[in-house]
């Protein structure tokens, strides 16, 4: 069954990415045995005479041993003469042996805060996660995304963090 609201999310930051971007990050690695991490992050603002508006997004997946772990979370707000309205939203997946993943949303006044986490084992020891955290926090959006991979067979973990606040890279 396909789910509409990871569906759009994907196209969110697919378009987020292809915006005029204020930031933008990415960090990727890859290891022997097949392991790789990869996030990537964007930003974007604007200001007009009608008002300001602003979004923020960042991604990440990571795979290893046949285990593979991914989240996104999207940010956005508009101000105008008729108030503020901001949106947030958080998915993540994941595949292998004993997969796992959970994604929740707080709504406090001025406040959201999106976060999701998954995980997966994968053979030989190998093991995939990906973490999001998105937030609207007294008028700045920040967003944050971790990814890590171990190798099959043992070794160095592969891993790969972005950030962003108010669409800079931190």
């Amino acid at each position: 069954m396909r789910h509409p609201l990871i569906l759009l999310s994907v196209s969110a930051v697919v378009g987020l990415l292809a915006s005029s971007a204020v930031g933008f990050a990415q960090n990727g690695a890859g290891a022997p045995g097949g392991a790789t991490a990869n996030s990537v992050g964007s930003g974007a603002t604007s200001s007009g005479p009608s008002g300001n508006s602003a979004s923020i997004g960042s991604a990440g997946s990571a795979a290893s041993g046949g285990s593979s772990a991914s989240t996104l979370g999207l940010g956005s707000t508009s101000t105008n003469s008729e108030g503020t309205s901001s949106s947030i939203g958080t998915a993540g997946s994941a595949a292998g042996l004993q997969p796992e993943s959970r994604s929740r949303v707080n709504n406090e006044p001025g406040n959201l805060d999106a976060r999701s986490r998954a995980r997966a084992e994968g053979t030989g020891d190998a093991r995939s996660r990906s973490e999001t955290r998105t937030r609207l926090h007294h008028g700045q959006l920040e967003t944050e995304t971790k990814t890590e991979a171990r190798p099959a067979g043992g070794g160095k973990d592969v891993k790969s963090e972005t950030r962003l606040r108010n669409g800079v890279p931190q």
